[in-house]
């Protein structure tokens, strides 16, 4: 057994080597998909930091959350651009642990998402009107910003110490696109394994249904407060101000839903990496999209903004 022990002290990614045929196309498809998540939230945070009538705690949830999708697309998306056209896929121990401790942002959308910050927005905007500049003050606004950012940090930095301080041991192959956390507990050896993945499992899923319940809480209120609205306008006017949150709220938790919640079972790699495309590329293309285009507030200031100089 102990020559046949060997600790790894490095991993290789084969994510996309079931593809070997598509890789450029991956690759040019990647490249645009980011490109477009890039420019999108870049005008969203130009559009706001430019437009006074913007500057309101909705619009700095919405840069905030922003700025996470740029950050966590930044952490993973280029190596994996320089890995569909290279043939060196091999990543170090310690370049492994940063990429996963980058996958905060992450964890940080989904506290962004949750009702303390954009859903308590929507929530008090609709139920409770005459009291929303009072209860979110630019300074509680940042003091939420800055506590979803801490938790997602603590998180983030849970899960990545955990797991690195297991020993690997045998084959160093990920079967993924990158350092994520359900691979690297397949190459992992020791009698704590088991302890380890139960613990970083409970962290993980018990942050993404408690936020999830808590948005189902915020919204079931805030849908009865739209039904008493008594007039039909009234009641489309109040429900278009959150089917923006809404939308990407379903998409963000119906995809990681399929990564963190899937039964246990034989994976193939394709269909591994297949899902784990629609979170990492697939989301945060599709947020910025949805924002823009369901508010008609950030419409016009982005006509405003940047079409008028033309």
């Amino acid at each position: 057994q102990n020559a046949n022990f060997s600790a790894v002290t490095e991993f290789i990614l084969i994510g996309f080597s079931s593809f070997p045929h598509l890789q450029l196309m991956f690759f040019l498809l990647f490249l645009l998909v980011y490109l477009f998540t890039l420019l999108g939230n870049l005008l969203i945070m130009a559009t706001v930091w430019s437009e006074c009538s913007l500057h309101t705690p909705m619009y700095l949830f919405l840069c905030a959350l922003s700025i996470s999708e740029i950050l966590y697309t930044f952490a993973i998306i280029p190596r994996m651009l320089a890995d569909l056209l290279s043939t060196d896929l091999s990543i170090s121990f310690v370049a492994c642990a940063s990429q996963m401790f980058s996958f905060t942002p992450g964890f940080t959308h989904s506290f962004l998402l949750t009702v303390p910050v954009m859903g308590s927005d929507r929530y008090l905007a609709i139920c409770h009107p005459l009291r929303y500049n009072v209860l979110m003050s630019p300074r509680g606004c940042a003091c939420l910003v800055v506590w979803s950012w801490t938790g997602g940090l603590v998180v983030g930095l849970v899960v990545t110490s955990s797991i690195f301080q297991l020993t690997f041991c045998g084959s160093n192959e990920i079967r993924y696109f990158g350092c994520h956390v359900l691979p690297l507990f397949k190459l992992a050896c020791g009698d704590n394994v088991s302890t380890v993945a139960k613990g970083v499992g409970l962290v993980c899923i018990a942050a993404l249904l408690g936020c999830c319940l808590l948005i189902l809480h915020s919204y079931a209120f805030i849908v009865a407060a739209i039904l008493r609205i008594p007039s039909a306008e009234g009641r489309h006017k109040a429900f278009s101000t959150c089917a923006s949150h809404l939308t990407v709220v379903v998409v963000h938790y119906g995809f990681a839903s399929v990564i963190y919640l899937k039964p246990k079972g034989p994976q193939s790699l394709e269909g591994d990496t297949l899902m784990g495309i629609t979170y990492t590329v697939l989301t945060p293309f599709l947020s910025p999209i949805i924002f823009s285009l369901r508010n008609k507030e950030l419409k016009e200031a982005m006509k405003k903004t940047f079409l008028s100089k033309l």
